[in-house]
């Protein structure tokens, strides 16, 4: 083989090793673990409707990014997602509010506010599906 050829051989193999090193050291880029979250959203019995829930990093939490979100469906459903990083919500406890023109529309308007809201959510490495969250007066 040529002196050439050893050359290219050489520059591949280290564009393939700086690759691979990029690759590893760009694991970390601040994405967090996400786990499935949804449930209901009840008041007396009936799901809440045409409005938004909204899952806001409690103390002690460690995810700090956008507060997960969701629109409500017509049976009161929601599943979680974390904009940027999609479906699910980081580990950890959270205070569950709702948009504040549905919160004011079943005139709870303190479920809107992150301080005030009396919901509170732990979700665990398993995730949660199918929590119930009831407004109560």
């Amino acid at each position: 083989m040529s002196v050439w050829h050893w050359r290219y051989v050489g520059l591949g193999l280290c564009v393939c090793v700086l690759g691979c090193v990029a690759v590893l050291v760009g694991c970390d880029d601040g994405r967090p673990v996400l786990v499935e979250a949804s449930g209901r959203v009840l008041l007396q019995g009936q799901g809440l409707t045409a409005g938004s829930v909204t899952f806001h990093p409690d103390a002690g939490n460690e995810f700090r990014g956008d507060a997960p979100s969701s629109q409500l469906q017509l049976d009161g459903s929601f599943r979680m997602k974390t904009f940027p990083w999609g479906e699910g919500v980081a580990v950890g406890r959270y205070r569950v509010t709702l948009s504040p023109e549905l919160a004011s529309r079943i005139d709870f308007p303190h479920y809107s506010d992150p301080e005030k809201t009396p919901l509170v959510l732990d979700v665990p490495a398993t995730g949660v599906a199918g929590v119930l969250l009831e407004i109560a007066r």
